[in-house]
């Protein structure tokens, strides 16, 4: 049972308070935090003096964190018991979009990438260009042939739980999210304004951009996912109706956050990675502005 510091049993003759874990235990040192009696066997070696064995365990006075010693993933990320959980939100969420524009069509025209419709001569009343920025976000989840979701979403789960172990919850949604909208800007940017565009794709060929550079800093047979983004890129730029540009742009900040995230020094590991991303979200923003500063 616990005692207050400074208590003695019955039958101390010293005076000495005893070890609040150990009640027959006089001693004359103290947890250099929270101040109670500890007795040798208790005594824990801190930078100065010595802590209790509850109070390192919590990670008091250490100058750490009480999770600092948790087990981290290669980008520096918590290593949680379900490693695919985000992936499967994500999955969750652009099957319920395909749905509801499945059971409600006129949905599409809402969520859809436009920059400016109707086009000239007419007056614009919908596009990014007439503030509706969130397309750029509403797109990289919505779908309307089945096997461009069911393309997407396999690739999703094929990339995106390797990464999602590897670089940890956080810093895997910041890649998705910020490789998704790099695809939509450059889209906005470079495609007719009145042209639609929707999927993840943007998003997904980030994260093939992203599984290349991980592969190559854990030396790793690179060929098979080379290949695969050949294979895609032939697809990319071969067929007609589909946005290259998504692809490119996605690609392109998925290989710059990619490389931050697993090649950030570890001193400097969060500057570097949230840096990168607050970059990339940077250039996102101006290339939307310039865009809208044209059509408007």
């Amino acid at each position: 049972m616990d005692q207050a510091p400074g208590s003695t049993p019955d039958g101390a003759q010293s005076g000495l308070p005893v070890c609040y874990r150990h009640a027959g235990r006089e001693t004359g040192v103290r947890c250099t935090r929270c101040e109670r009696p500890i007795c040798p066997e208790c005594m824990v070696s801190a930078s100065v003096g010595f802590q209790c064995p509850e109070c390192v365990r919590n990670g008091s006075g250490t100058g750490h964190a009480p999770d600092a010693n948790r087990p981290r993933t290669l980008a520096g990320g918590t290593v949680a018991a379900d490693p695919r959980l985000l992936t499967k939100i994500l999955i969750g969420i652009n099957l319920a979009v395909f749905l509801a524009v499945q059971v409600r069509s006129s949905l599409l025209g809402d969520l859809v990438l436009v920059g400016q419709w109707p086009p000239a001569p007419f007056g614009a009343t919908q596009g990014v260009s007439e503030g509706e920025w969130y397309r750029l976000l509403t797109s990289m989840f919505t779908h309307e042939a089945i096997w461009h979701i069911a393309f997407n979403m396999l690739s999703l789960w094929w990339l995106g739980g390797p990464l999602e172990e590897a670089l940890g919850r956080v810093r895997y949604l910041a890649l998705y999210l910020l490789s998704g909208l790099a695809g939509s800007a450059l889209t906005y940017l470079l495609a007719s304004p009145g042209s639609g565009s929707l999927g993840a794709s943007g998003a997904v060929f980030g994260l093939f951009g992203a599984t290349a550079v991980l592969m190559r800093r854990m030396r790793q047979d690179m060929r098979p996912i080379i290949a695969l983004l050949v294979i895609n890129l032939i697809f990319t730029f071969g067929w007609s109706n589909i946005a290259w540009q998504a692809h490119i742009g996605g690609l392109v900040a998925g290989v710059v956050i990619g490389f931050a995230m697993v090649h950030a020094p570890r001193d400097r590991r969060s500057l570097v990675q949230y840096g990168t991303c607050t970059l990339v979200l940077a250039a996102i923003v101006v290339v939307t502005l310039l865009r809208t500063a044209q059509l408007t």
